[in-house]
């Protein structure tokens, strides 16, 4: 036992001394406020970022999909640019936050769900951070497959010694493998130095895509049918066709929405996280999809009639009879797309994965050792099971995550409507009696009335989406499923906390910029912010408002 406790205590994180074991469980130096030494993101790092997000497969085919429901090419970027500048409005409200306080989603998360209840939103973040962790790193080893492909073309005969039953060949295991062995060094660095990962591809990677575009276009000698091609759906199919385009771009920014402010902490100031998201989101997603239709559509020209919309598999035909020239340039392409894999899956899964694995672990876990537990999760669970057996579990993948919009509503309300900007940044840190986030036994149960009535707006339509047959009128609510679940449960948030109202609020606009370099959250050792009034004497609703006479310290100042 001498021997176990030993090897347990190496495995702790470093802490803060005095804490007691509840707090251990609450805060580690990767949950704490970022401190200004590492907020190193500056407006143009988080252009970088987002150029470089944009630039991935499935951001590709969300825009072809469009044009197989009926839109014609114009339509169908016109809902991109429609459906991504709505995300980016998402992002910016909820970045805002960790660009103020500096902390990530799941401290964000405290605020609203409780410093207990804030578990389940992080578990739910952090497992589907996991699982697409692993899907998108099988696309990526699809990039691999190509670049060598191009360099020894003998590599698509590779001998498979795997069984059939198994689901994947021995090509397509290799390629994976080595995808995500090369993957590993890049979850090594913290993530307020990562953002050169994304300055290089924000570089290289759109224009590897230019290239393909053009080489596209010139192969096919103009840019193809569809450009000429008209809208095949009219009237109401029509309308609900736009929406489901919408919907798309929403839906694939679902997890990107909560998740921003564990980037947007480090940002230099709030500013810098600001309009560099707002605009870099749309153009960079509304340009990467233009190249996506016109290639698809050059490729009907260039293989008589045949529209190859995946990206890869229209690489893969270039490579048939391809000179060694062609190769060369196939194999600069197939480079920068997995280098697109590779920035995505990091900002989108392993870097989520590990926030959210530390704060549900914070005494032994940090964000290291959780994006690489994210890593070893995606290589056991065998991803090509998930991609090539059964196209309905990616899609229930994809429709679950709309239901993170359950999260982002409360989140969003509670900071911007019912605490108008004011947080108590030390209370984020601790469950004792009389803190403002301990609500009832660490949970907030208006949060979760309001998250569950925003997944049961949807539910019944979300059976349908994976192959149930539901009514229509549920098919109808799920086609505005984020909207819907969002909407609802932000309103009912709102009128939960009118109704019984949660301590910390304040009657007007009160973000407060904290200085973190000194702050502690050992109970008898820290300096409070504020006076924390007895329990049992004070008036539980007057709790912590900014209209108590003691209001912030001396010396904080509200973030313009």
């Amino acid at each position: 036992m001498v021997r176990i406790k030993e090897w347990v205590e190496k495995l702790e994180v470093p802490s803060e001394p005095g804490l007691t074991s509840t707090q251990l469980m609450l805060t580690n130096h990767d949950l704490r406020p970022v401190e200004p030494e590492r907020r190193e993101w500056k407006w143009f790092n988080f252009v970088a970022f987002w150029i470089a997000d944009s630039l991935n497969i499935n951001t590709w085919m969300i825009s072809s999909s469009m044009i197989v429901d009926g839109l014609s090419w114009w339509q169908a970027w016109l809902c991109v640019w429609v459906g991504y500048f709505i995300a980016a409005c998402f992002v910016c409200l909820t970045g805002r936050i960790g660009a103020v306080y500096h902390i990530s989603f799941p401290v964000v998360c405290r605020s609203t769900f409780g410093v207990w209840g804030s578990f389940w939103p992080v578990f739910n973040r952090a497992a589907m951070a996991v699982i697409w962790y692993g899907v998108q790193g099988y696309i990526g080893g699809q990039c691999v497959t190509l670049m060598l492909r191009a360099i020894w073309p003998s590599y698509n005969n590779l001998p498979n010694s795997i069984a059939a039953s198994s689901g994947v060949t021995t090509r397509d295991f290799v390629s994976f493998f080595l995808f995500w062995l090369f993957s590993l060094p890049a979850l090594w660095f913290p993530v307020h130095k990562i953002r050169h990962l994304f300055t290089v591809k924000a570089i290289y990677s759109p224009i590897a895509a230019i290239a393909f575009f053009a080489w596209s276009i010139s192969r096919a000698n103009g840019i193809g049918p569809i450009v000429h091609q008209p809208h095949i759906v009219h009237g109401s199919a029509l309308a609900w066709a736009v929406v489901k385009a919408i919907m798309s771009c929403l839906g694939n920014f679902a997890t990107l929405i909560v998740n921003d402010p564990d980037f947007s902490r480090f940002a230099r100031k709030p500013k810098d996280a600001l309009w560099s998201q707002l605009l870099t989101i749309p153009l960079g997603f509304g340009i990467t999809s233009f190249i996506g239709i016109i290639a698809s559509s050059s490729s009907a020209v260039i293989f008589g009639g045949e529209m190859v919309w995946n990206p890869l598999d229209l690489l893969g035909k270039f490579l048939d009879g391809a000179s060694s020239a062609e190769r060369f340039g196939i194999f600069v392409i197939s480079t920068g797309f997995a280098l697109a894999q590779l920035g995505t899956n990091i900002s989108a899964n392993s870097v989520s994965a590990g926030t959210d694995m530390t704060a549900l672990l914070p005494r032994f876990l940090t964000i290291r050792r959780g994006s690489y537990i994210c890593a070893a999760i995606g290589l056991a669970m065998c991803p090509w099971n998930l991609v090539s057996s059964s196209n309905s579990f990616t899609t229930y993948l994809s429709a679950y995550s709309i239901f993170l919009s359950s999260i982002a509503g409360p989140m969003i309300c509670d900071y911007y409507i019912v605490r108008k900007g004011y947080l108590r940044i030390k209370d984020l840190y601790t469950a004792r009696k009389g803190s403002a986030y301990r609500h009832v036994y660490g949970f907030s149960w208006q949060a979760y009335t309001s998250y569950l009535s925003g997944i049961l707006v949807n539910i019944v339509g979300f059976a349908g989406a994976v192959g149930r047959k539901v009514p229509v009128g549920a098919q109808y609510i799920y086609n505005i499923n984020y909207f819907s679940g969002f909407v609802v449960s932000a309103v009912m948030y709102y009128a939960l906390t009118r109704f019984f109202p949660i301590p910390a609020t304040s009657p007007t606009w009160s973000e407060v910029d904290e200085d973190v370099d000194s702050l502690s959250v050992a109970y008898g050792q820290e300096v409070d912010q504020y006076d924390a009034p007895d329990p049992v004497k004070s008036d539980h609703l007057d709790y912590g408002t900014l209209s108590d006479p003691k209001g912030p310290k001396s010396g904080s100042s509200a973030v313009v």
